[in-house]
């Protein structure tokens, strides 16, 4: 029997899209993680059972979710997808029992997207499957022909060429480190023959005038030596440096045309985490790689002189090289598992950290510091855990690796002793050798150190790929239009939305809905009624399951996600305050924000009376790192920022709820002559910000129940007089 096929989870999220590839390819299909996650319904918390259900059936899977015994199990067609833990899943695989013969006391072999193919005795898979009364749960899956005739997908991404791209656009310096490489070997390879002759010429002929004569050359081989490998370094900054940005930059320029749902299924700590793994690829370019050349340039230099000196001795540090790179390679399996979990605790470290620091104030309000506390303190633990193993494994590896190194040098030693009283070999030759294994100790170790390096950089170009390889916003293959039609009136039409996740309720069911050019639409209901969720389908965060959105008689697929954007001004709840200065918090866009153009919008939000009353005016630094700010004078700011863009279309969503009454009022009135001639949606709770609206629409569950003017609603006494007339006081 063929091994069960594997892939390791690039996020903690992944296991249930992951288990689903796995099986997929076990039946001869492969399909994109990517692909998977998006039919799976993946959101921060990951998937459910029927999310996977539901993506199985529809990549061609028969399926069945059930609560089994394990004697049930056993009879069962594997592999199956199992509830793990209570919080992960993985695969009960077939491997290696023999067709027709029961499971029973037999060993279980499960595929763990979290740490590999491992092997459990009935007892230790009982404790992690069982949940409750004897039961445990599995997704049981097989394939239909309707599976075979599905296409697979093309999973080739970046490889190394591509790295080996940064170091090509820096191609003159890294001729000028390689020059400094041969002249640097060079020097160094004359130190062993001057050493021999100082003993045996200078000290045998008791000629110190000699001696004085071949030490000068030393001194001067090693400040030429220094002063190559100065230069060296400085060059070496200089590409790291640059290569760094550039990884960096290009990984930022794919993460920001990424679509705005990516985001909510990751882990702020996932995607910083990848930015660290782009580090360990700048480190493995430039450090390792180049490092590795230099150290193997002088490896067959001096194994050359080596051979020349002693052939025995030549074949001795031969074998033992090759016992010592074996042995290291022999755990980079272990390690690339250890590393898999470095990410994954690194990462909820890292988000757990941000949570502390964000959180502090609801933490304090909840008088939970010892709860949080002992969260982190778990991670902690956690990661001392590894860091033990990790330990354990690299002590190990360095005791065997040790031992090898040592007992060569050790045999070495007595060999050229010996050669030396037998009269072979010189006293003199006896210092060059020994000088020559000590040079050619270090490239071994440097090479040993570049398979492990290279093994992590594998494993950090596994976790860009999954980046790179996700589709771009505005993707290239796809013309984009640049320009808004005639009639730039809004209509949605049979409109349907769902949030990813399976067995999530429709947000929005069959909304038709026309927002008419130069108007005000406002759109009023209870929490939760998909008020907010319109909002991100017209600023395309999303993109509808059914029905269409459009501008006029153009689909608002068809223009281009920039110019859109570019064309509207948004207050959204969630609104950020970057660490800057009020003025570029305002023209955002700006490098330097048009002083006219800060002053209107600044007048429109009623934010004077804030700016005058701080010392450094418009450039005084707010957000996280600058002066605290109210909640109502961030929504101030936020209005300034949509003001400050005069866009064509107005998009707020509860822009004014932080405002006290009298602010309130002075903006809405300053806002009523802003909006003449623009396109406006308003989402509102506080009900008096939308009555001079030209049409009010009211939601109801995803579902438009009335719309009309404020007039027209109250009068009708329908839903919308139910909701205002306690607000304003209205009569029965």
């Amino acid at each position: 029997m063929k091994k069960f096929p594997f892939y390791k989870q690039p996020d903690q999220m992944d296991c249930g899209p992951i288990c689903l590839r796995m099986v997929a390819k076990h039946y001869g299909k492969n399909f994109s993680l990517q692909r998977l996650r998006e039919i799976a319904g993946i959101n921060r918390e990951g998937v459910s059972l029927l999310g996977i259900s539901e993506a199985a059936e529809k990549i061609g899977f028969r399926t069945m979710s059930c609560k089994l015994t394990l004697q049930q199990l056993q009879q069962t067609e594997l592999p199956a997808i199992l509830h793990w833990g209570q919080n992960h899943f993985v695969i009960a695989h077939p491997q290696p029992f023999p067709k027709g013969r029961g499971r029973k006391g037999a060993y279980w072999y499960i595929a763990d997207p979290a740490k590999g193919l491992i092997k459990y005795n009935e007892a230790e898979f009982l404790k992690h499957w069982l949940s409750d009364n004897n039961h445990g749960i599995a997704l049981i899956l097989s394939p239909t022909p309707a599976f075979y005739e599905q296409e697979g997908d093309k999973t080739a991404g970046l490889d190394f060429s591509y790295l080996l791209r940064y170091l090509y656009r820096y191609k003159q310096l890294v001729i000028q480190l390689f020059v400094g490489l041969g002249v640097g070997s060079l020097l160094q390879l004359i130190v062993p023959f001057l050493t021999q002759s100082i003993v045996d010429i200078g000290i045998n002929t008791r000629n110190l005038n000699f001696i004085y004569i071949i030490l000068i050359a030393q001194t001067m081989l090693f400040l030429g030596r220094m002063s190559v490998d100065f230069i060296r370094s400085w060059i070496l900054l200089h590409i790291s440096t640059r290569i760094n940005i550039s990884i960096l930059t290009d990984f930022l320029i794919t993460l920001m045309k990424l679509p705005m749902s990516f985001f909510d299924t990751k882990m702020t700590g996932d995607i910083m985490q990848r930015m660290n793994d782009q580090k360990r690829i700048e480190s493995f370019l430039t450090g390792t790689t180049l490092n590795t050349i230099f150290s193997m340039f002088n490896l067959l230099v001096f194994t050359g002189v080596l051979a020349y000196y002693n052939v025995n001795i030549f074949f001795i540090f031969l074998l033992s090289s090759v016992l010592y790179s074996l042995w290291v390679i022999a755990f980079l399996k272990r390690r690339r598992e250890l590393d898999f979990k470095r990410f994954d605790i690194s990462a909820k470290n890292q988000s757990s950290m941000v949570q502390l620091i964000n959180g502090m104030q609801e933490i304090k309000l909840n008088n939970c510091e010892q709860q949080k506390r002992w969260e982190w303190e778990h991670l902690q633990a956690g990661l001392f855990r590894f860091s033990i193993k990790s330990l354990s494994l690299g002590q190990i590896q360095q005791a065997g690796a040790f031992f090898i190194n040592e007992g060569k040098n050790i045999i070495i030693t007595f060999l050229v002793a010996k050669s030396v009283i037998d009269g072979d070999l010189t006293l003199g030759g006896m210092m060059a050798i020994q000088y020559i294994v000590g040079q050619v100790n270090s490239p071994i170790e440097q090479l040993l150190g570049f398979i492990q390096q290279l093994q992590d950089a594998k494993i950090s170009l596994e976790r860009l790929n999954e980046i790179h390889q996700l589709e771009d916003e505005e993707s290239l293959d796809k013309v984009f239009l640049k320009e808004l039609p005639n009639n730039k009136s809004i209509s949605l039409q049979n409109l349907s939305f769902t949030y990813p996740g399976a067995g999530n309720e429709p947000v929005l069911r069959g909304i038709s809905l026309d927002i008419p050019e130069g108007k005000t639409t406002a759109i009023v209901g209870m929490s939760g009624s998909g008020k907010t969720t319109i909002l991100k389908l017209l600023l395309r965060f999303y993109t509808p399951q059914k029905g269409e959105l459009k501008v006029g008689v153009t689909s608002l697929d068809q223009i281009s996600y920039r110019y859109w954007r570019g064309k509207c001004g948004t207050v959204m709840q969630d609104g950020f305050i970057f660490s800057d200065t009020i003025a570029k918090n305002i023209g955002v866009a700006d490098e330097y924000p048009n002083s006219e153009k800060l002053q209107h919008a600044i007048k429109v939000a009623n934010i004077t009376d804030l700016i005058e009353g701080l010392p450094l005016g418009l450039n005084t630094k707010i957000g996280a790192e600058g002066n605290g700010i109210s909640a109502g004078q961030k929504q101030r700011i936020l209005i300034a920022r949509a003001v400050y863009k005069n866009p064509e279309y107005i998009f707020f969503d509860e822009a004014t709820n932080s405002l006290d009454a009298n602010n309130e009022s002075i903006i809405m009135q300053n806002l009523e002559e802003f909006f003449k001639g623009k396109t406006v949606v308003v989402v509102a709770h506080r009900l008096s910000t939308v009555k001079n609206a030209d049409n009010i629409v009211v939601l109801d569950k995803g579902v438009i129940i009335e719309q009309g003017t404020h007039a027209e609603l109250t009068k009708s006494k329908g839903e919308y007089y139910q909701l205002v007339k306690n607000q304003l006081e209205l009569g029965n």
